[in-house]
């Protein structure tokens, strides 16, 4: 018991078991969830071929024929069976998709998302940081004010609202993007690789994307690291530094901008989960093919492997970049770790 005492009081192990809680936690509220929407993939398949006018006796033939699933089997035990899949790293096969492997559908997309997460996150952050260093120096003029205002409708709208308005007037009306030629996540004569063509390619595709992300959280970094710098600013030790005869440089990047960036760390990473969580909406407006139009298509469907998949990787996404975030900051800030134990 001691042993364990011990071992529970030290700070990454305390960590590391409540991610493991909480991605359990959610596998399992997920699997129960998804059975409770409307519907299975047999009666959406059937549905579909009803519509088409074929015969239900037929429709019902062709689904069984389809769909090597059994869905009346107890759901308990369909929940040991799954959950044991996935400590063993098995997700299941995608029952749209006939025997493919939940694992390949999303190593398969999962890339294309981290890559316009990643990108617009890196561009949002390090401009919303500078901007909002030089808001807290110049506030009250007439330059944090504008900045001010723009930040705070940007942060207020939603995502998908800026994507639709980017698609409209950049697409439709101004003609400045080919829409048609935008679509997917690159070109279909380009062949993937690690040349600079195929960045460039994926790139391209991946502009509006970006450019929707960068839009909808530049403003929430300008006023976090706006209101983090004010705060800093009124220490103490700014004011010993200038009392040293410190030059504005060194007291800007020694103390202040260290310290002030400290608490959006952990915001960082959770923004990376959240980003990649609403993807669904953004990718779908772009028609990118990424991990949020493949989970897309599988609510449509009702490709509960899919689902289930999909959202035990974002929730992974988002409790692994939280865990690191928290080592990284215990790193930075050591009072974290004496606060943990």
């Amino acid at each position: 018991m001691a042993t364990l005492r011990k071992l529970w009081r030290n700070y990454v192990f305390q960590r590391l078991v409540k991610a493991v809680i909480v991605i359990f936690a959610v596998t399992t509220l997920t699997f129960f969830l998804v059975r409770l929407m409307p519907g299975n993939p047999l009666e959406v398949y059937i549905n579909a071929l009803l519509s088409q006018g074929v015969p239900l006796a037929d429709a019902q033939a062709q689904a069984a024929a389809l769909y090597h699933v059994d869905l009346n089997k107890p759901v308990m035990l369909q929940y040991v069976e799954y959950l044991s899949g996935v400590v063993r790293g098995n997700f299941g096969t995608s029952i749209t998709a006939v025997g493919t492997p939940v694992s390949k559908l999303v190593l398969q997309f999962l890339p294309w998302t981290l890559f316009v997460v990643m990108v617009s996150l890196i561009i949002s952050f390090s401009v919303g940081l500078l901007l909002g260093m030089v808001m807290a120096y110049k506030r009250e003029t007439w330059f944090d004010h504008l900045l001010s205002a723009f930040a705070s409708v940007m942060s207020s709208v939603p995502n998908y609202l800026v994507g639709m308005l980017i698609l409209v007037y950049l697409g439709v009306r101004w003609k400045i993007v080919d829409t048609a030629a935008i679509r997917g996540s690159h070109s279909p004569d380009i062949h993937p690789g690690f040349t600079l063509t195929f960045f460039l390619d994926a790139l391209y595709h991946a502009t509006l994307p970006i450019l929707t992300y960068v839009l909808t959280t530049l403003g929430h970094w300008m006023l976090v690291m706006k209101s983090s710098t004010l705060s800093t600013l009124g220490e103490d030790y700014v004011t010993v530094a200038r009392a040293r005869g410190l030059t504005d440089a060194r007291i800007t990047l020694a103390y202040v901008g260290r310290n002030a960036v400290l608490p959006l760390f952990t915001q960082l990473a959770l923004s990376i989960g959240s980003a990649v969580g609403g993807s669904i909406l953004i990718e779908t407006i772009f028609t990118y093919q990424g991990i949020g139009s493949q989970l897309s298509l599988a609510m449509v469907g009702r490709d509960y492997p899919v689902m289930q998949g999909v959202f035990i990787i974002i929730t992974a996404s988002v409790v692994t970049a939280n865990l690191l975030a928290d080592m990284l900051y215990s790193r930075l800030d050591p009072r974290i770790r004496v606060q943990g134990r």
